[in-house]
C-alpha cells in the first residue's frame, strides 16, 4: 500500500527551529532597513493590510504565513524536509513545471508534466534526481513537489481465499480514508500557496513599485512598465480569486471543499497572465541592465528589507506569476486524481482542469507567436525590394516554404521561392549569382483564395499539360494561379500546408489570438536596427553554457552546475501544432548571410 507523505508535517520541530532563526534574522535586517538609501516607509513599519475591493481586510503578516505554511516561504523550496524524507528511505517525487532542454549529459532533461524522483536536495538551486533510468542534476525551480507522495513500488502478496472478502472490505475503507486525506492535502496546498502568493504580489506592488514611483530620477514610467508589466492588475484579480476560494473552503472538513467553480467563474480573468508572461523576458533584460549599477542593487535590497520580504532577489519575485499560472493545471490534475466521481465538485474540477490547461496553452501560443514575429520581421528586412505593407500587418506565423514553378497566363514558367504565412503567400526570386539573396516578387491573399488540386495531364483552364500541380483561384476576381512542384511528395506537403493555414487562421480567431500593433512595430524597429537582417551570428546554433565538472552523487563534495537555465512558459497539454520545418529550411536558404 502506498505510503502517504505530507511534506508539511515532516520533522516539524526542526522546521520550527529554522523559522525562529529566520524571524530573528528579519528582526536584525529590519534594523538595517534604513540603509544608505532613502526608501520611505510612509510613516510606519508594519506591513499594510490586504484590502480587497469591498474594503475588508486580511492582514497576512510574515509570522502568520510562516506558521501557516512554512515550506512555501523558504527560498529554494523544501530541501530540509526532503532530505530527511529521503534519508528515512521514502520516495520523493516532483512534477516538472517547464521543459528542461539541456546539451549537457550531466543535467537531467525532461518535459513539462514529467515525474522526477528527487534523490538529493541539499542545494536550493540544483537537485539530483532520476528520470527514465537516468540520474543527473536538474534546476529545483523547474519542478513542483507532489503534495501526496506515494511509494513507487508496492509489495503485493497472495491472500488466502477465506480472508479475501474481509481484506477487500478493509482495503476499500483504508483507500477511501486515504483519498479523503490526500484530497485534504491538495486543497490545503492550493489555499496555502494562494495566500502566500497574494502576499508576494502585495510585496511587489507595495514594496517595490510604490517606492520606485517615488524616485523619478532613477526610474522612468516606461522602465517601470517594462519591469513590472501588468502585475498590479494581476494582484487585483488574485485578491478577488482568493476571496472566492475562501468562501468555498471548508475549514472543518477540507476534503469536502468545492472550489472548482471558482476557477470556472474566473476563467476569462486568467487571460491577463498572457500579457505578463509575454513581457517577462523584456523585464528580465531591463532589470539586468539596471542591476549592473550598485545604486539600483542597494535600492532594491532596501525595498525588500523595509517590506520584510523573504530573502529572494527581485527577479525571483517577478517570476512568481509565471510559475503560478503554470502550477494551476498541475494542482487541479492532482486534485482531480483524488476526487471521486460521486463528489459534488468532480465535474467542476474536471472542467476547471481543462480550462486552466487551455489558459496555459493560450499563453504558450502567444509567447511562441511573439518569438516568431521577431524572426519574421528580420526575414522581411532581408528581402530586396520589399513592397507594400509589412508582413506583420496581417501575419504572425510562417507555416511552410519551398520552391515551386509558377505558370503564367502566357504559359511561361517562373521558378520562385514561396513563403506561406497565415493569411498570405509571398513570392520571391533568388539572385542568379548570390543564391542566398532573395528579391520580392509579390503576394497572394489566402483569405480570398480557393485551393484546387489538379491531376496530372492537361488543365482545361490553362490549356496546358501539368504534373504535380495545384492552383489557387480568387473568389473575387476568378483569377487563376497555377503552381507545379518538382515531386509528388512536395505537392502533397504544399496541399497540407494550405489546409493547415486555413485551420490555424480559424483557431486563432476562436482563441482570440492577436498581436498588438505596438508589439509589431517594436519587432520591425528591432529588425531594422539589427542591420536590415544581416546581423552576425543570427543563423548560428546556440552554444551550451559552460559547466564545472560534476562528481558522482556518492562522493562527499558535490559541485553544482554554474548556469541557471531560463524558464519558459509551457502548455501542459500536448501541443496542438507541430513545430514548423520553416526555420530549418530557412537556414539552407540563408538570406541573412553576407
Amino acid at each position: 500500500m502506498g505510503i502517504i507523505i505530507h511534506i508539511q508535517q515532516v520533522k516539524k520541530k526542526k522546521l520550527d527551529q529554522g523559522l525562529i532563526l529566520k524571524k530573528e534574522k528579519y528582526r536584525k535586517e529590519k534594523k538595517c532597513a534604513s540603509l544608505s538609501f532613502e526608501v520611505s516607509s510612509d510613516g510606519g513599519t508594519e506591513p499594510s493590510a490586504l484590502v480587497d475591493d469591498n474594503g475588508s481586510e486580511e492582514d497576512f503578516s510574515y509570522e502568520d504565513l510562516c506558521q501557516a505554511s512554512p515550506r512555501y516561504l523558504q527560498p529554494g523550496g523544501e530541501q530540509l524536509a526532503i532530505n530527511e524524507l529521503i534519508s528515512d528511505g521514502n520516495v520523493v517525487c516532483a512534477e516538472a513545471l517547464w521543459d528542461h532542454v539541456t546539451m549537457d549529459d550531466q543535467e537531467l532533461g525532461f518535459k513539462a508534466g514529467d515525474v522526477i524522483q528527487v534523490l538529493e536536495a541539499s542545494n536550493k538551486d540544483w537537485w539530483w534526481g532520476r528520470s527514465e533510468d537516468k540520474e543527473a542534476w536538474f534546476p529545483a525551480s523547474f519542478v513542483r513537489l507532489r503534495v501526496n507522495q506515494e511509494e513507487l513500488s508496492e509489495n503485493s502478496s497472495s491472500t488466502p481465499s477465506e480472508e479475501q472478502d474481509e481484506e477487500a472490505s478493509q482495503s476499500r475503507h483504508r483507500h477511501c480514508e486515504n483519498k479523503q486525506q490526500m484530497r485534504t492535502n491538495v486543497i490545503r496546498e492550493i489555499m496555502d500557496t494562494e495566500r502566500v502568493y497574494i502576499k508576494h504580489l502585495r510585496d511587489i506592488c507595495e514594496g517595490y513599485i510604490r517606492q520606485c514611483r517615488k524616485h523619478t530620477g532613477m526610474f522612468t514610467v516606461a522602465q517601470l512598465a517594462t519591469i513590472f508589466g501588468n502585475i498590479e492588475d494581476i494582484y487585483k484579480f488574485q485578491r478577488k480569486f482568493l476571496k472566492d476560494l475562501e468562501k468555498q473552503y471548508n475549514k472543518e472538513e477540507p476534503h469536502l471543499s468545492e472550489i472548482g467553480s471558482c476557477f470556472l467563474q474566473n476563467q476569462e480573468g486568467f487571460a491577463i497572465y498572457s500579457e505578463y508572461c509575454n513581457n517577462h523576458p523584456g523585464a528580465c533584460l531591463e532589470l539586468a541592465n539596471l542591476m549592473k549599477q550598485g545604486k539600483y542593487r542597494h535600492f532594491f535590497e532596501a525595498c525588500r528589507l523595509l517590506q520584510q520580504m523573504i530573502d529572494i532577489a527581485i527577479d525571483g519575485f517577478l517570476l512568481t506569476p509565471v510559475q503560478k499560472i503554470c502550477k494551476y493545471p498541475l494542482q487541479l490534475a492532482e486534485l482531480l486524481k483524488y476526487t471521486t466521481q460521486e463528489h459534488g465538485d468532480y465535474s467542476n474540477i474536471k472542467a476547471a482542469y481543462e480550462a486552466m490547461k487551455n489558459v496555459a496553452c493560450l499563453i504558450n501560443e502567444r509567447k511562441r507567436k511573439l518569438e516568431s514575429i521577431d524572426k519574421i520581421a528580420r526575414w522581411q528586412v532581408s528581402i530586396v525590394g520589399w513592397e507594400g505593407l509589412d508582413i506583420l500587418d496581417r501575419s504572425s506565423e510562417l507555416i511552410h516554404s519551398g520552391e515551386l514553378t509558377k505558370i503564367t497566363k502566357q504559359g511561361k514558367s517562373q521558378q520562385r521561392t514561396f513563403f506561406l504565412f497565415d493569411h498570405q503567400l509571398v513570392s520571391c526570386k533568388k539572385d542568379l549569382l548570390r543564391r542566398d539573396m532573395l528579391y520580392y516578387k509579390g503576394r497572394l491573399d489566402m483569405d480570398e483564395m480557393e485551393l484546387v488540386d489538379l491531376g496530372d495531364g492537361r488543365d482545361k483552364d490553362c490549356n496546358l499539360s501539368v504534373k504535380n500541380a495545384f492552383k489557387l483561384v480568387s473568389r473575387t476576381t476568378d483569377e487563376v494561379y497555377l503552381f507545379c512542384a518538382k515531386k509528388q511528395e512536395d505537392k502533397a506537403r504544399w496541399l497540407q500546408a494550405c489546409a493547415d493555414e486555413r485551420r490555424r487562421v480559424q483557431e486563432d480567431k476562436e482563441m482570440g489570438m492577436e498581436i498588438s500593433e505596438n508589439q509589431k512595430k517594436l519587432a520591425m524597429l528591432s529588425a531594422q536596427k539589427a542591420g536590415h537582417g544581416k546581423s552576425k551570428g543570427y543563423n548560428r546554433c546556440p552554444v551550451a553554457p559552460p559547466h564545472q565538472g560534476l562528481h558522482p552523487i556518492h562522493q562527499r563534495h558535490i559541485t553544482m552546475p554554474t548556469s541557471v537555465p531560463q524558464q519558459q512558459v509551457f502548455g501542459l497539454a500536448e501541443p496542438k501544432r507541430k513545430s514548423s520545418l520553416f526555420w530549418h529550411t530557412f537556414n539552407r536558404l540563408t538570406p541573412f548571410r553576407k
